[in-house]
């Protein structure tokens, strides 16, 4: 499992962008890029990772699921994930 820092930080990071989203949109139809430039860093999306909802990893991350690769596997065998199963051919 991720640090709990790290998850934290994330989250920390998904409201920052959440709270400045209409301001950002805003500057940029304005074309202010100073205006821009002058928010918080954390308030561009681009600074949020996709982290797996169960553990946090960070790395292998299976967005139409929101989990990694590993905890898909793992739910997918137990029959956790609906329509999901193993392939056989």
């Amino acid at each position: 499992m991720a640090k709990k820092s790290w998850i934290a930080r994330n989250e920390k990071r998904k409201r920052t962008v959440d709270k400045y989203a209409q301001k950002r949109k805003e500057l940029k139809e304005a074309g202010d890029y100073e205006g821009l430039q002058k928010l918080p860093r954390d308030a561009s999306p681009t600074r949020v990772r996709n982290r797996c909802g169960v553990t946090g990893r960070s790395r292998g991350y299976i967005g139409k699921y929101g989990i990694s690769r590993i905890k898909f596997r793992e739910m997918a065998l137990d029959g956790k994930i609906p329509g999901v199963k193993k392939a056989s051919w």
